[in-house]
């Protein structure tokens, strides 16, 4: 056990200096200067020469590179220099509504497709199973822009259940900050939903033909305990992996859905950092979509373990 989760840690840190460091080339060293970018071919030497100095880019890369890792080590994302404000302090304004989002988003994804893909795979090649795939189809096809687009039109412009855009926030009306994360959670669950209600069937099929389960039954047990008791255990492990890459891409790629409802998520925080060329804001949230991500599949490398005893042989 201890010999897999040393293991996995360190994939888990070589990774995340792989990460960095392609980064850091792909922003800093390859060719062009990272002040033209930002300040444009308008610029003068002088402000070029400035920007220069003040972003370090005088120093050698390999300076740089360690000064920065330095930095993250004590939470040092520097300057912004669109915002001229701390770049930790424009993460974490952005954090509140990005997590949020994104943990409701993977809670309704992961009702759903556990609830349809056990649907399903109970009624194989049954009415009710080609009802779940052709509805699941359907979910994969839809485009999360649109869905979100036809949410707003249907529950915000007819029905005015919830606000069109906008996030008021946690502090004064936690319910209100709440509502306004309903439909984009929508949104960005849907196709989620689709594609894990289908990994979900094909896993609980392939359980149930083993032969602890007709064990299971022939021992008394009803279809639905050996369902949730044998069954759905077993199957978890293909599944807890693409909830794991599902969780991350929620956290990295809400960037459509938070500018269709106008949310000051991180996702948008990226697209404006792109449109004001601020590259130390994009280099440093990047980083942190990356170690994320990271992150995540460094925990469900571990869920693998107590999911799945047999595992921690390896």
């Amino acid at each position: 056990m201890s010999l897999f989760l040393l293991k996995r840690f360190a994939a888990f840190v070589a990774t995340l200096l792989a990460a960095s460091v392609v980064i850091f080339a792909v922003l800093d060293v390859l060719p062009g200067s990272a002040a033209e970018v930002m300040l444009g071919e308008s610029a003068t030497p002088e402000s070029l020469k400035a920007l220069s100095e003040r972003l370090g880019l005088d120093r050698p890369p390999l300076a740089r590179y360690a000064a920065w890792m330095a930095g993250l080590a004590i939470g040092d994302m520097g300057m912004s220099i669109a915002y001229e404000t701390p770049v930790w302090q424009l993460v974490s304004e952005r954090l509140v509504v990005t997590v949020p989002l994104a943990v409701m988003a993977m809670l309704l994804t992961t009702v759903l497709a556990l609830a349809l893909g056990l649907y399903a795979a109970s009624r194989h090649n049954r009415l009710g199973d080609v009802g779940v795939m052709a509805l699941s189809q359907v979910g994969i096809a839809i485009p999360n822009f649109w869905f979100a687009i036809l949410l707003i039109l249907v529950f915000s412009v007819k029905l005015q259940w919830f606000s069109a855009g906008g996030f008021p926030g946690w502090e004064d009306d936690p319910w209100a900050g709440f509502k306004a994360l309903v439909l984009p959670a929508v949104a960005l669950a849907v196709v989620q939903a689709a594609i894990l209600a289908r990994i979900t069937r094909s896993a609980v099929i392939e359980v149930m033909r083993e032969d602890f389960v007709r064990t299971a039954r022939a021992k008394g047990l009803s279809r639905r305990e050996v369902l949730w008791r044998h069954v759905l255990r077993n199957a978890f492990v293909p599944v807890l992996t693409i909830m794991g890459l599902q969780f991350a891409n929620l956290l990295t790629g809400t960037i459509v859905v938070e500018n269709v409802f106008s949310l000051p998520g991180l996702g948008r925080l990226v697209f404006q950092a792109i449109a004001n060329r601020d590259l130390i804001v994009v280099r440093n949230v990047v980083m942190l979509l990356a170690a994320a991500v990271i992150l995540i599949n460094f925990v469900v490398d571990v869920l693998y373990v107590v999911i799945d005893p047999r595992l921690r042989r390896h």
